[in-house]
């Protein structure tokens, strides 16, 4: 996660610095160090925010389940985590998914494939939009 929509997701949830910080259980300073692009924004910090932008979204409680939208076989849906603990709409959420993400080893690489995903984009596109002006 780029400071930038660090900064953009914390207007959308119209909270000041030490209001998010607090959510996030991290200091103020250290959310100032991510916003000045001091620090990078950690795995956990990122997978947080989302996952509140998850809940505020409106199409959250009628989303589709990514088992549908990816048409995973019954295989497939039988030895992925997603399926298995039934969070269809926070796949993104889990790492060892079995979709396009299932090899990634890590936190940012599996969030180079689900931030481009329509699983993950119809839960947040109402909630945030990356380029969104009115931020």
């Amino acid at each position: 996660m780029e400071k930038n929509e660090l900064i953009q997701i914390r207007k959308k949830l119209k909270k000041t610095q030490k209001e998010l910080a607090a959510i996030l259980g991290i200091s103020l300073r250290t959310i100032r160090s991510y916003e000045q692009g001091n620090r990078p924004v950690p795995a956990h910090v990122e997978r947080q925010l989302f996952f509140i932008l998850s809940k505020l979204s409106i199409r959250h409680s009628s989303a589709k389940m990514c088992w549908d939208i990816k048409k995973c076989l019954d295989e497939q849906r039988k030895s992925c985590p997603a399926w298995e603990f039934r969070c269809g709409t926070l796949c993104w959420f889990i790492n060892g998914t079995i979709c396009e993400c299932a090899h990634k080893e890590n936190w940012q690489d599996k969030m180079s494939v689900c931030r481009k995903c329509e699983v993950l984009q119809s839960i947040l596109d109402d909630s945030i939009l990356i380029n969104d002006e009115d931020a």
